[in-house]
């Protein structure tokens, strides 16, 4: 059976303003090499589409064109809130030019909601519900969809809707093979880390393990869960060996959840990088409490460059609420220690979760800048069908959602917590926070000591220029026009709506059944 596996553009952009996100930052779909690599490994032919790619073409009709013309017998589509409808049509298209081809969808937002989707899409024939490894290999080998664990389907007799039980999870991820890069047109060249968050290039992304423990009520853990397994220090070793000797690629963004979880894969793994120095530098993520300074020095020694660690707010109150069991001293201590060992770090928050108000997001700032970070991120708070706090959300009583999945993507505040008037007072807000984070003194500083480390990132700027400019122009020219789209946007007219009420309905006439 050929397999074409495809990442669909999603909507990764304000409505009404060109998408230039891709400038900053485009990742590889690592999701879909994974199970590609995965496929071939088992004798069957897969290939890779990335409607986001530097090579792809623009617009439906062409993405629909070239994923046919890779002659697929099945079609599966990795997408996210955001991107679901983007797929969905997609789907569509295809099914009305091809009806024998078979759809499978999988990612967080299928895995999420799950059957209530295939009663609104008819183009998808069935859900992947978790890891999709096992059960894309059963698909592909023939195997009757009722003995298909993971699996949500049609029955293509009589039409019923089916779930099937889960299935084990993988428990040894060293006999994964390495993602399929070379399936990726444009790859590594096309393909490039955050601007300034690497020193060589080309850049490259790698996820070294899977599941979390943790309950933070904005997480969705429906595909990996809460078990958290890992690869080995051997075989991240020979993935980053693989992506240097194979594609010349001299900087991994490596982005587990929890890459410090497991300390004495962290310190073999540096202890290989130090004895058998590979010429590659790295980035990762730490959750405060998984770090030691010994460790962090080794991480430095090893080549890395960057840590990022979530912090999510500097109300202690939303902290109890939203991330449990991390403090601010804790956060400040562990932002010393990573300065202490020589890395750079990275603080993540996020802005607009229920019980947000301007008095906390100005209690944030003031607590970031105290921090001297050398890089922050602050997401637009985006709820997910899977997370802890979807229903609280959904429920109105701390706020007000705008359930359009195409925003979902942490660009455009969907959700309103009673604490503001408005979405346009919290843009404004958000603006305040990064130009006073951008323009501290403390940040400029450290910035200019680092212009010539960062020469690749300003090359790619530079050699973007015109795109950059294009933009601006547009923003300046349109702003009424913009702000208009933006209060105005209309949901697309296939989208359904509180799925996860439907859910929840259905479980309760299962169980009296």
């Amino acid at each position: 059976m050929r397999v074409t596996l495809v990442h669909p553009a999603g909507f990764n952009f304000v409505p009404g303003q060109p998408d230039f996100t891709v400038l900053a930052n485009r990742m590889a779909p690592i999701g879909i090499l994974s199970l590609a690599a995965w496929l071939e490994k088992h004798g069957h032919h897969a290939a890779v589409h990335d409607c986001l790619g530097p090579l792809a073409p623009r617009g439906l009709d062409a993405n629909v064109a070239a994923i046919l013309a890779t002659r697929p017998d099945l079609v599966g589509f990795s997408a996210t809130t955001a991107g679901f409808m983007e797929a969905a049509d997609l789907a569509a298209a295809i099914k009305a030019r091809r009806p024998e081809i078979k759809i499978v969808f999988g990612n967080v937002h299928g895995s999420a909601i799950g059957a209530p989707l295939l009663r609104h899409f008819p183009e998808i024939d069935c859900l992947c519900l978790g890891e999709g490894e096992g059960l894309m290999l059963d698909l592909v080998e023939g195997r009757a969809p009722a003995g298909i664990p993971n699996l949500a389907w049609r029955d293509p007799a009589t039409g019923e809707i089916k779930t099937n039980p889960r299935r084990a999870r993988i428990q040894d991820l060293d006999s994964l093979p390495f993602p399929s890069y070379g399936k990726l047109a444009g790859f590594p060249s096309g393909y490039h880390l955050p601007l300034f968050s690497y020193v060589r290039r080309w850049g490259a992304t790698m996820i070294t393990s899977r599941g979390c423990p943790y309950t933070c009520s904005f997480c969705d853990r429906t595909v990996f869960e809460r078990l958290h397994r890992y690869n080995s220090a051997a075989y991240i070793y020979e993935h980053m060996r693989h992506l240097r000797d194979r594609f010349g690629v001299r900087h991994i963004n490596i982005y587990d959840d929890l890459f410090t979880a497991h300390k004495k894969r962290v310190y073999e793994l540096c202890e290989l990088l130090i004895k058998k120095p590979l010429g590659v530098g790295f980035n990762c993520a730490i959750r405060t409490g998984h770090d030691d300074l010994e460790m962090l020095r080794l991480l430095k020694r090893a080549g890395a460059l960057m840590v990022s660690l979530g912090v999510e707010s500097a109300d202690p109150d939303m902290m109890r609420r939203h991330k449990a069991g991390v403090t601010l001293d804790a956060v400040r201590e562990t932002v010393e220690k990573i300065h202490a060992a020589g890395l750079r770090a990275k603080g993540l928050f996020i802005f607009g979760l229920p019980g947000e108000t301007p008095a906390t997001v100005r209690a944030t700032s003031d607590f970031i800048l105290s921090l001297d970070l050398d890089e922050m991120n602050m997401t637009k708070f985006s709820p997910l069908y899977g997370a802890p706090i979807w229903d609280e959300c959904a429920g109105g009583r701390e706020g007000e959602l705008h359930e359009d999945w195409r925003l979902m993507n942490c660009l455009n505040f969907i959700y309103l917590p009673k604490g503001f008037e408005s979405r346009e007072e919290m843009d404004a807000l958000y603006n305040w926070h990064v130009r006073r984070f951008y323009n501290s003194k403390g940040y400029r500083r450290r910035f200019s000591h680092r212009l010539w480390q960062h020469r690749w990132s300003l090359w790619h700027l530079l050699a973007n220029m015109p795109r950059v400019f294009q933009a601006a122009r547009y923003f300046n020219a349109n702003k009424t026009k913009l702000e208009a789209a933006k209060k105005d946007f209309p949901l697309h007219p296939r989208q359904p709506m509180n799925l996860r009420a439907t859910l929840g309905a259905e479980l309760q006439a299962d169980a009296r059944a």
